[in-house]
């Protein structure tokens, strides 16, 4: 049983995303959903993220609409070292800001600020052994940083007991279609 599942994926700018009013989100964010409720049902429990752009503040973001109808559904927020977002501009600190004001845990792992990729790596190691499965939205056709933690959930998942979800092109594909197809079928 997942209670506690890790979510990454690509950053906004590697999927060539640069605003919030891009088409490509709300697709993104009910593949999420769709695999979340899974898990709900099944009693998943916590969201565990890094707070990176991109998937992982969309997931953010989609818990906390979610929260109305599963109250007991919680996002911790744990970033790899301190001030992660120093260098974002300022729409995005801001936005960055609200989703950890209203994270039910949030703390960053090396308490120091960036200093090398070590803390990437650390993070990863640390999210792997502090949940029950790993949600990643990754394409084996679209390189990006997200290979790196799905290669370390692989193997992590051949010593122990762990779930490890996929969402690729091809789901994302279909989800599009399917939203396409509740489109259409609200203007008849």
């Amino acid at each position: 049983m997942v209670k506690r599942l890790v979510v990454t994926g690509y950053k906004a700018h590697e999927l060539g995303i640069f605003n919030d009013s891009h088409p490509g989100i709300p697709i993104i964010k009910k593949a999420i959903k769709n695999q979340l409720l899974a898990l709900i049902n099944e009693g998943l429990e916590w969201i565990i993220l890094s707070g990176q752009q991109g998937i992982e503040t969309w997931t953010a973001e989609l818990v906390l609409e979610m929260k109305e109808e599963y109250p007991n559904l919680k996002y911790a927020i744990i970033t790899p070292f301190l001030e992660q977002e120093k260098n974002w501009n300022e729409l995005k600190q801001e936005k960055y800001r609200a989703l950890l004001s209203h994270a039910n845990y949030q703390t960053s792992l090396t308490k120091k600020v960036y200093e090398a990729p070590w803390q990437f790596i650390e993070k990863n190691k640390f999210f792997l052994r502090n949940s029950d499965g790993i949600l990643i939205v990754y394409d084996e056709e679209n390189d990006g940083s997200p290979k790196y933690t799905k290669k370390l959930a692989e193997q992590y998942a051949e010593k122990e007991n762990y779930s490890i979800f996929i969402i690729d092109a091809y789901d994302l594909q279909l989800m599009a279609e399917e939203i396409a197809e509740e489109e259409r079928n609200n203007y008849l």
